[in-house]
């Protein structure tokens, strides 16, 4: 789950090199925490967060299919 985040924010961002995910197991869910450049912040969320909300529909349909809850969070 960790690399198709990667591999899809570093499609989206100006610098590649500063992406990373940080996970952090919780209770019931294991949320994933999206770390990009400043200036990127606004191209991984999008217009009306369209292209965060995509990226939150696609991490949930993968965590489907293996039983588990997933939450995608975007930091700079």
């Amino acid at each position: 789950m960790k690399e198709l985040i990667t591999v899809i924010a570093k499609a989206l961002v100006d610098h590649p090199n500063d992406v990373a995910v940080k996970v952090v197991e919780e209770d019931q869910v294991t949320v994933y925490e999206l770390h990009v450049h400043p200036e990127d912040v606004g191209k991984v969320i999008g217009k009306q967060g369209r292209i965060a909300k995509a990226l939150r529909t696609v991490v949930t349909s993968a965590a489907v299919k293996e039983n588990k809850r997933v939450a995608v969070e975007i930091v700079s």
